[in-house]
């Protein structure tokens, strides 16, 4: 059965692909870009695929933007803009922590909340919140945008316990390390403020950690798998992919209870 699904973020990465997939498979796709620049460009590139897909410019921190959502119905929110960006937590700039704080969970929890008030005036729809391997586990370095998805994570499973009775589904999604290019550009950012000789932090164990975005996975197995759950009417509540990710996951849960320090 088509729906009508709204993604937020879709300008690049696995939004983008998601959008198209979906659209492809006939679903009614809205789908909403950061910057001008790229709504021209997946316009251009569904116009090519001869796919109809609905296009405009949606920064989820610009209040006029977001008051675009209320002229919108829809059957599926996908809560998936974000930003990233790396460094040790215990000298990143508090300016930087604040910047993904604000983009991955003050105003994500926003367009959550407008989704959420059309869906219990229908009386049924469904939220998904774009979370990630970082939501459970945690990679020295990666602490910035890692403390944000773990605040995801609350704003998930609370927003589930509180809107089923009014017929919502909440859910989260979380993706292992892909190669979107949105992992590499995280790793960049801390090399503009890093000073070896002011801070702390190994160099070398920092660069020994980003040698790891070497064993990236494809892109279009996760892509696919969001086209796959997006619209389905019933899923696990955490779908996390790749399986060797999703095992991971779990057993760094069960870790946390044995751990010492």
């Amino acid at each position: 059965m088509s729906k009508t699904i709204f993604i937020t973020g879709a300008g690049t990465g696995l939004a983008r692909g998601a959008a198209l997939g979906l659209a492809k498979n006939g679903h009614r796709v809205i789908a909403t870009t950061e910057l001008t620049a790229q709504k021209t460009d997946l316009m251009r590139e569904a116009e090519q695929q001869g796919l109809t897909i609905e296009v405009f410019k949606l920064d989820i921190t610009n209040q006029r933007d977001l008051a675009q959502i209320e002229h919108y119905d829809f059957d599926i929110f996908v809560a998936n803009a974000a930003i990233n960006e790396g460094g040790p937590l215990g000298e990143v700039p508090m300016d930087r922590l604040r910047a993904l704080f604000e983009v991955n969970v003050f105003a994500t929890l926003e367009t959550a909340q407008l989704a959420a008030r059309k869906f219990v005036n229908k009386g049924n729809g469904k939220i998904i919140f774009m979370s990630s391997m970082a939501g459970i586990m945690a990679t020295p370095y990666v602490g910035p945008y890692t403390a944000t998805k773990h605040a995801v994570e609350g704003i998930a499973q609370t927003m589930k316990a509180e809107l089923e009775e009014f017929g919502v589904q909440v859910a989260t999604i979380n993706p292992g390390p892909y190669a979107t290019g949105f992992n590499d550009r995280s790793a960049e950012e801390k090399w503009k403020w890093f000073d070896k000789e002011r801070n702390y932090t190994s160099v070398e164990n920092m660069e020994e950690q980003e040698e790891g975005l070497k064993d990236q996975f494809d892109p279009e197995e996760m892509i696919q798998k969001m086209i796959e759950i997006i619209p389905a009417d019933h899923h696990k509540f955490r779908t996390a992919y790749p399986e060797q990710t999703k095992e991971q996951m779990k057993k760094t849960e069960k870790e946390r209870w044995e751990m010492e320090v």
